[in-house]
């Protein structure tokens, strides 16, 4: 098996015509959470989508190794998802299989047990029946979670997961998403401002910055950033 699961190799992105992230390279190991981190505008969102394979590199290139793009879970902004569905916990969970569909109609083989399972991990499974949009924001997250896991196989990305979330329910988002790394052997792409709390639930982080962008060990950011920006780490994190 291979020991990265993402290798991204002098790569260049661009935003509405503008270049936004230039000849940038790191490695993810498999099984590690990273912390995607920088300022707004930094090339983020735009990194992302590169990944998702939504938009095409101007140069460089991203491998993904021995996973598909259909097979990455992905968890947007709260700002990009509607929170007003119509629908039941269990049809937006299984909406998560759309990229999986057998013959364009059919749930796959084992939809309803790994449907189950994503609602176990995430403790949602009681709320199956109940509507969407009559859920707390906390819930709610944890029910596109379990969307996003039904798509995963083995990577999951997610965009600002704890954005919105009270305290409490953010510390909820990031145990379960600390369970997926260590318990289900899940690897994570995780967006977040929220330096403080996802530095220490991340393994490495990759910081996108106008003056230069670099990936280092998580316990080693405060010292990376300092030293790269010459930025007083307190105003920062």
């Amino acid at each position: 098996m291979e020991s990265n699961i993402i290798e991204c190799r002098n790569l260049t992105l661009a935003y509405d015509g503008s270049v936004v992230i230039k000849d940038l390279s790191f490695d993810m190991p498999r099984g590690e959470i990273m912390l995607v981190s920088g300022e707004n505008g930094s090339g983020k969102s735009t990194l992302i989508r590169a990944l998702l394979g939504l938009i095409k590199p101007i140069s460089g290139r991203i491998n993904l190794k021995g996973i598909k793009r259909g097979d990455i879970g992905y968890l947007p902004q709260q700002s990009g998802v509607s929170r007003d569905f119509p629908a039941t916990v269990k049809e937006v969970v299984y909406s998560g299989f759309t990229g999986h569909l057998r013959f364009g109609m059919f749930y796959p083989e084992n939809a309803a047990s790994d449907a189950s399972r994503a609602m176990k991990l995430t403790g949602v499974d009681d709320l199956q029946g109940q509507c969407f949009n009559e859920l707390s924001g906390g819930q709610q997250q944890r029910v596109l979670l379990s969307r996003a896991l039904c798509a995963a196989r083995e990577l999951l990305i997610l965009d600002e997961p704890t954005n919105t979330l009270d305290p409490a329910s953010a510390a909820d988002m990031y145990s379960i998403i600390t369970s997926l790394k260590h318990e289900h052997g899940m690897s994570v792409v995780m967006v977040s401002h929220d330096l403080e709390t996802s530095v220490t639930t991340a393994d490495r982080v990759l910081h996108l910055c106008c003056d230069g962008a670099f990936c280092c060990a998580a316990p080693d950011y405060e010292h990376e950033l300092a030293s790269h920006h010459r930025y007083d780490v307190n105003k920062v994190i």
